[in-house]
């Protein structure tokens, strides 16, 4: 079966001359396929990443699983990501990529204060108002249940104290790389990425019942009114208010501290660890925060918590053992936090998961942040609260091993979401019900083979740093189990599990003596060739092999390796066909009956940024129009026609940077011994129509001759090629590099395509080059960055706006800004010339218009262009506010006010000739003020601050019209009475009455 066996006569057939060289030991040299894969991964033409560095959640852009579409990224893409370049700084001794990455994830994936705004009034004695899970989204939006009791979060006012601040320090789960539903930051419609949510509605809602929504709802899109935005699809309440919320993946954060952990140890052992010191630090802080993931879901107690509103709320006091008795200190599914946009409102809440899943625990990372002394946070509860969580997760995963094996489930402490009583006979640990598939249904969640591998690797880690022999007893059941289910073919390919079957429960936990579990069984009922699973898979069985010694998992991990690389690679990495008959409900109409399908309260009717109507008829595809845009959308659309169900080839990133890091694991765990081909670069550019080398030698020297094979990978790029099949090497030149070059053809396309020149010998650890075509028809895009798309300039005056790029550019950029049509007394002034280079690229570099006196009462418009070689022109318009004209008027009267209440009216009139389009006002009010109704036009509070904007029917005013706005308020204290009242890019006659 394996192919490490042989039959000793086998060792008889090998070539005489081979044998005296240098005897039958050969093995792969696993680091270099790391950097082979590494390469291709950061190859820009392949499209793994974003122009802002952002990586995304597959190549591929047609994609539906747990995001909804294939460059959106989560918070899973950017931890394989941290765990990528940790092993790219061990292998080569470079750290730079893996700090920039933690920047990258700082800057787009973890939520500024900027995006948190409000934290600041989080009460942690009230942490949230409770509002109820529901098993079909049909039974949402699910009320807010104010009087229904809640626990207090006992680590709030800790981390606040600790880091001086109430802001969380947490991946948010879902980001839209490239802002393709149109939501923006915050409502601006333009920025990307974009911070945006899904699933939010019971344990039946899969991807497919989704409505995106933006994290940062601001009532621009959503239900009609502009007074709900999306909210009221999810929650029951009789006012609204706007707000931002994000959700952590507890699994995600855990895996990027593990990596950390790891980069530690091996920049340590190159005598560069102060190069990852401030990631330490970082990590810690991250796995501070995430003991949010440790908390029933209203901090209720924890155990037989049964009934909403007779469950009572937890203390948080620690008992005689030291625990919180609203802690279940497992790596739960979530945690969340939010608040209010209106910095006035004084809100903000959190809450962590009552639902615990076997697949996101994570002891590696419990075990680091407890016992390791740089990764124990700062707040003085932590440290403890994850060593405590250590022993818990530990005893998780043996109440959940099976007879078989294989790890079932998980547990909750609120029954269907809703604290119900479960079925009589549930097993429960400390007090928490049995659930065979937390969290989610539509497919159960305890089937996909890929939550054993992923779990167990980390309890494999955990085993290999530690020697903990709780780990061992896992996995000493756990990898027989997996093994006996791994198919090696004839043919070099494999079969591993893909969906599992459940019967049976658990025993009761009882911590001094664990059941057996003699009734909780598993079947294999599919297998799959998946290759992220599989590598993850490998990962597993080689940490476990290099700690017990045990054969049989060493070279099962290898052959999965091996194996994977011989017939799945391609130009991106690998990749095997998919069959997805799922996507056959893009198109599928809501089912009352079965609840499949995007389901719309009938009267809710409403728009999403993609001007899609979403209402009781809406589908999947219907509410993501822009899917119809999509290169595949022919394949697929033939298919809901009644086609033959295509395949697709997907490259995920989490998948292709498990590849890579299998490889690397089983070359770090596994060291190669003996003589080897040495190559002078792992890596190679050919210029289009030109050619590139390589030298080779050999590490030893041999007793006989030696040829050495050099051949090009299945999958690689046609148009590159050598000439040299294979190399002679003698006793007396063996240590002199030999020549291998690479041409590059000319081809019709713009594509850098790549491929891998693997060289063997018998008797010689192998190595490879990963060569790349620089295409000659490929011109690298510069994107450039404008702050804003129109400014006004006062009249003898300047105004600003700044310019920066997208993305690192390969040399240096110059940038030329220039009015290029319009009123010529506007001028650029300053900024007119602007460099940039690799390194400051992302620095905002200032442009500064002026605009000179004139005789006229007009206000002139300009146009002012950006442009660079090789980008697109990016303009500016520029509207001079004359001092000679006034082209509107203004008239706010505050009379209507009875002294804690006030309803002003608003006038607002078109002076001028031509229409005035697209009106904006703003004012900030005196004093502290309350805004319950307004109408006729758009209101948005920042503090203080009203910026009024139309709605659809009064956004254009006519020469000589008028348009009335009003609002009604609440205060204390003196009259509000609006300050610094103007009208966006106007001269305008200004009254407050």
């Amino acid at each position: 079966m394996f192919r490490f066996t042989r039959k000793a006569a086998r060792a008889t057939l090998l070539s005489a001359a081979l044998a005296l060289a240098f005897g039958a030991h050969a093995q792969t040299d696993y680091n270099q396929r790391f950097l082979v894969q590494y390469n291709k991964i950061k190859n820009p033409a392949n499209g793994y990443f974003s122009p802002e560095g952002v990586p995304y959640h597959s190549v591929e852009t047609l994609m539906v699983e747990a995001p909804d579409y294939g460059h959106e990224t989560t918070s899973e893409a950017y931890s394989f990501w941290i765990w990528l370049e940790a092993q790219y700084g061990r292998v080569t001794g470079d750290w730079a990529p893996l700090n920039a990455a933690w920047a990258n994830m700082e800057k787009y994936i973890i939520p500024s204060s900027k995006d948190q705004p409000t934290n600041s009034f989080y009460n942690a004695s009230k942490p949230a108002s409770y509002a109820g899970e529901y098993a079909l989204p049909k039974n949402y939006p699910s009320p807010l249940e104010f009087n229904t009791p809640v626990g207090q979060d006992p680590i709030g006012n800790e981390l606040a104290s600790t880091y001086g601040n109430r802001d969380i320090y947490g991946m948010h789960w879902l980001i839209d790389v490239d802002n393709w539903y149109g939501y923006g930051w915050c409502g601006d419609g333009v920025t990307k990425p974009s911070y945006i949510n899904t699933f939010q509605r019971g344990a039946q809602e899969s991807v497919w019942e989704t409505v995106p929504h933006p994290s940062c709802e601001t009532f621009k899109w959503g239900r009609s009114g502009g007074t709900q935005g999306f909210l009221s699809l999810f929650t029951g309440d009789s006012n609204y208010a706007k707000q931002w919320r994000y959700t952590n993946a507890p699994d995600a954060d855990g895996r990027a501290i593990q990596a950390i952990y790891w980069a530690n140890l091996w920049a340590t052992e190159q005598g560069k660890g102060a190069q990852v010191a401030d990631l330490v630090k970082k990590a810690a802080k991250m796995g501070d925060f995430l003991r949010y993931a440790m908390f029933d879901k209203y901090f209720k107690r924890i155990g037989n918590c049964v009934g909403s509103t007779t469950c009572p709320g937890g203390t948080g006091a620690a008992d005689s053992n030291g625990l919180r008795d609203n802690q279940h200190y497992l790596m739960s599914w979530y945690y969340a936090w939010g608040g209010a946009l209106d910095s006035s409102a004084g809100w903000a809440w959190r809450i962590g998961s009552s639902h615990n899943h076997f697949g996101y625990q994570n002891p590696m990372a419990a075990w680091a942040l407890s016992t390791q002394q740089a990764f124990k946070p700062l707040s003085p509860s932590a440290a403890g609260d994850w060593g405590k969580s250590f022993q818990r997760q530990m005893e998780f995963y043996r109440w959940l091993q099976s007879a078989d094996g294989a790890i079932a489930g998980g547990a909750t402490n609120s029954w269907n979401g809703n604290h119900e009583q479960p079925p009589t006979g549930t097993p429960t640990f400390y007090g928490m019900f049995y659930d065979e598939a937390p969290v989610y249904h539509d497919p159960a969640s305890n089937t996909w083979f890929g939550f054993q591998v992923w779990s167990m690797q980390r309890v494999a880690e955990l085993y290999y740093a530690s020697n903990d022999p709780q780990a061992k007893a896992l996995l000493d059941k756990w990898v027989p189990w997996a093994i006996a289910n791994t198919r090696l073919l004839p043919d070099g390919t494999y079969e591993i599990p893909s969906t599992l079957q459940w019967s049976g429960k658990p025993d009761t936990w009882n911590s001094a003596s664990p059941g057996s579990n003699a009734t909780l069984r598993v079947t294999v009922t599919e297998f799959t060739n998946d290759v992220g699973t599989a590598a993850a898979y490998a990962r597993t069985l080689s940490y476990y092999a290099a700690k017990a010694g045990n054969a049989a998992a060493k070279d099962t991990a290898r052959e999965l390796l091996d194996r994977m690389w011989n017939k799945y690679q391609d130009a991106k990495g690998l990749a095997v066909a998919e069959k997805r008959k799922d996507y056959l409900r893009f198109d599928d109409p809501y089912n009352a009956t079965t609840g499949d399908g995007v389901y719309v309260p009938s009267g809710w009717t409403g728009t999403n940024a993609q001007g899609a109507v979403i209402d009781s008829n809406a589908t999947f595809l219907s509410i993501r129009p822009k899917y119809q845009q999509d290169p595949d959308w022919a394949k697929l659309s033939a298919y809901l026609a009644g086609g033959a169900e295509p395949s697709w080839i997907y490259h995920r990133f989490w998948a292709q940077a498990d590849i890579a890091l299998a490889q690397a694991d089983y070359g770090r765990l596994f060291p190669a011994t003996g003589p080897s081909i040495v190559v002078s670069s792992s890596t190679l550019t050919v210029p289009e129509e030109g050619s590139a080398s390589f030298g080779v030698s050999l590490s030893e020297k041999p007793s006989a001759n030696v040829t050495v094979a050099v051949a090009k990978a299945a999958g690689g790029d046609v148009d590159l090629a050598t000439a040299t099949p294979s190399l002679v090497f003698t006793p007396d030149n063996y240590a002199t590099p030999q020549t291998v070059t690479v041409t590059a053809a000319r081809d019709a396309d713009a594509i850098n395509g790549s491929a891998t020149f693997a060289l063997s010998a018998t008797g010689l650890n192998g190595a490879s080059v990963l060569a790349t075509e620089q295409d000659s028809d490929i011109v690298v895009p510069v994107e450039l960055v404008v702050s804003s798309a129109a400014v006004s300039v006062p009249e003898t005056g300047t105004q600003t706006f700044t310019v920066k790029l997208a993305s690192a550019p390969t040399g240096t950029v110059s940038v030329a800004v220039a009015r290029t049509a319009g009123d010529t007394d506007i001028s650029v002034s300053a900024g007119a010339s602007l460099s940039f280079t690799p390194t400051n690229w992302n620095t905002p570099q200032t442009v500064t218009l002026a605009a000179a006196k004139d005789a006229d009462s007009l206000n002139g418009v300009a146009t002012i262009s950006i442009s660079a070689a090789n980008a697109a022109t990016r303009t500016v318009t520029a509207t001079e506010i004359d001092n000679d004209v006034k082209t509107c008027a203004v008239v706010f009267d505050t009379s209507n006010d009875w002294g804690s209440g006030q309803v002003p009216s608003i006038k607002l009139s078109n002076l001028g000739s031509t229409p005035l389009s697209n009106w904006s006002i703003s004012f900030t009010e005196s004093n502290a003020f309350t805004l319950s109704n307004s109408w006729s036009g758009t209101f948005s509070v920042n503090g203080r601050t009203i910026t009024i904007t139309p709605v659809a029917w009064n956004g254009t005013i006519a020469p000589n019209s008028s348009v009335e706005l009003g609002m009604q308020i609440s205060y204390s204290g003196a009259k509000p009475v609006p300050t610094g009242l103007a009208w966006a890019g106007q001269s305008c006659d200004i009254t407050v009455k």
